[in-house]
């Protein structure tokens, strides 16, 4: 059983950066692909981004790329978002999620254990 817990959402103004991080507890976190997603108000949830549980591959949603960077830390067990030059259209509640010796796929499904999620609201 893997429990994580995302933080470092907030309101930040359009072009500014917020940094997510993911602590997880339980199980091997280097065992676990690590993946951020998001949900807006009445929308599905998306992917975001991913990172293979050996980091050495990291996937970007075309909305994010150029402008997210994902990263891991295995001996704090931890992850990260970090996200700069944000838009309003990036607001939504963000998900770290993980699957085991995953590859960093793109499909929620495939993944094992989620967050509870933290709010970015990103005014114009």
């Amino acid at each position: 059983q893997v429990t994580l817990v995302e933080s470092g959402g907030g309101l930040v103004e359009a072009g500014g950066s917020l940094r997510l991080s993911c602590a997880a507890s339980g199980g091997t976190f280097s065992n676990y692909a690590m993946a951020w997603f998001r949900q807006a108000p009445g929308k599905e949830r998306e992917f975001v981004a991913s990172i293979k549980y050996n980091g050495d591959a990291t996937y970007y949603a075309d909305s994010v790329k150029g402008r997210f960077t994902i990263s891991r830390d295995d001996a704090e067990k931890t992850g990260a978002l970090q996200m700069d030059n944000l838009k309003p259209e990036d607001t939504g509640v963000y998900f770290c999620a993980v699957h085991y010796f995953g590859s960093g796929s793109r499909t929620a499904t495939f993944y094992n254990y989620w967050g509870q999620g933290t709010q970015v609201i990103v005014s114009s």
